[in-house]
């Protein structure tokens, strides 16, 4: 069987583009797949600030049960960061205050090294009142 003279070669130069297209689609999954990952790492992180949020205001709670009043922020505070600020996740940038009353505001910033340029983060703010017995 006789090939055409313009035929010679041209299936290796087809099967080389086809790798190299295949291999960019590859490059390209791998990236989306990395920035999945990074962001389900925030995530993690997030809901991690927002467990520990949380936890300050059960201790502000257990604090009204126990005392009949509002406990001030650094009745707290101490055993709050104790429990969860000894872990390199959060910074010292995290504190609970008290505007009025029983008024609370859980103020945690954290390190994250996985933004991508330009990308950061702020601190989580939660607010919560108890009521004033």
């Amino acid at each position: 069987m006789q090939r055409a003279k313009g035929q010679e070669g041209f299936t290796l130069i087809e099967a080389l583009i086809a790798v190299l297209v295949l291999s960019i689609g590859l490059l390209g999954v791998a990236a989306m797949q990395l920035r999945a990952l990074q962001s389900a790492h925030m995530g993690y992180q997030r809901a991690v600030v927002s467990l520990a949020a949380i936890d300050a205001q059960e201790r502000a709670w257990a604090g009204l049960a126990n005392d009949g009043a509002c406990p001030t922020p650094g009745e707290i505070q101490g055993a709050w960061l104790g429990q969860w600020f000894g872990t390199i996740l959060f910074n010292d940038g995290s504190a609970l205050t008290s505007s009025s009353g029983c008024e609370y505001t859980v103020s945690i910033a954290w390190r994250e090294e996985r933004y991508a340029i330009g990308e950061s983060g702020d601190a989580f703010v939660y607010q919560f009142r108890l009521p004033e017995l």
